[in-house]
């Protein structure tokens, strides 16, 4: 199985990058985050065009995740449908394909550490926590923009983002705690490299200064650790013109 994830930073400006994309890379499955497209907006058809069934949850300007699928979603699920308010913020879409259980997240970023959208972020991730421990018994990928870089090699300079939002001590225990759950990094068994990162900041140039971060991620199931076979940043892809500030992240294992 093929699986990618991308944040894509509106789905209106970057379509035509969506679409060339799945036609050359044919991934079995496509999470997207960051569509900002309403749900009544979604460009179904063109997806359909290419041989994928899609699924969505989205809102105006803001936020929204998909899953694209070559095949049938079982089982698809928005936000946390946990018995409690909802979020009115759409971050989350879950569907079963392959037997395998996947999830498209976006978490909040944070915005500055203290600030109510910090404690915001930290609530929300330690909700999915508990949206996702009932579903361990099953083979899981979680993935998506966490907005979270793990380790010091997930940036390119660790003294720069001391108590930053992506990388604080609050958040990075918090997706611990996620991971001890049963997951694994799945790009950390391939490559334990650093200066390999999935976004880079269209302000500063990021990308051509070789400075970015590693937030967008897969996290598969320990069980099925034995099965990859490939874990990679498509970087390529945001070298082209108006691209995403995220580039896909790709997952190849047997399944």
């Amino acid at each position: 199985m093929k699986v990618a994830t991308w944040n894509v930073n509106s789905l209106r400006v970057r379509l035509d990058h969506v679409l060339t994309w799945l036609d050359e890379n044919e991934p079995d499955v496509l999470c997207l985050q960051e569509t900002k497209v309403t749900d009544g907006e979604f460009p179904v058809g063109i997806f359909e065009e290419l041989g994928y069934e899609v699924h969505h949850y989205g809102q105006k300007s803001y936020n929204g995740v998909a899953i694209a699928c070559l095949e049938e979603a079982r089982d698809v699920v928005t936000g946390f449908s946990d018995g409690e308010e909802e979020d009115p913020s759409r971050r989350l879409i879950a569907a079963t394909i392959g037997g395998i259980r996947i999830i498209s997240a976006y978490f909040p970023n944070g915005f500055q550490v203290g600030s109510d959208k910090y404690q915001y972020k930290l609530k929300w991730m330690q909700r999915l926590e508990g949206y996702l421990k009932p579903l361990m018994d099953e083979p899981v990928l979680l993935c998506g923009d966490f907005n979270v870089a793990p380790l010091d090699i997930d940036v390119w300079d660790p003294s720069r983002f001391k108590d930053d939002v992506l990388t604080s001590n609050a958040v990075r225990e918090s997706l611990e705690s996620i991971r001890k759950l049963g997951f694994i990094d799945a790009f950390r068994e391939v490559n334990q490299e650093s200066g390999i990162f999935s976004w880079w900041d269209y302000r500063t140039l990021g990308l051509s200064k070789g400075q970015g971060v590693r937030i967008d991620h897969h996290y598969l199931s320990a069980s099925l650790k034995d099965s990859i076979t490939n874990c990679f940043v498509d970087i390529e892809e945001r070298k082209k013109k108006k691209p995403s500030d995220h580039a896909p992240v790709v997952i190849e294992f047997d399944a």
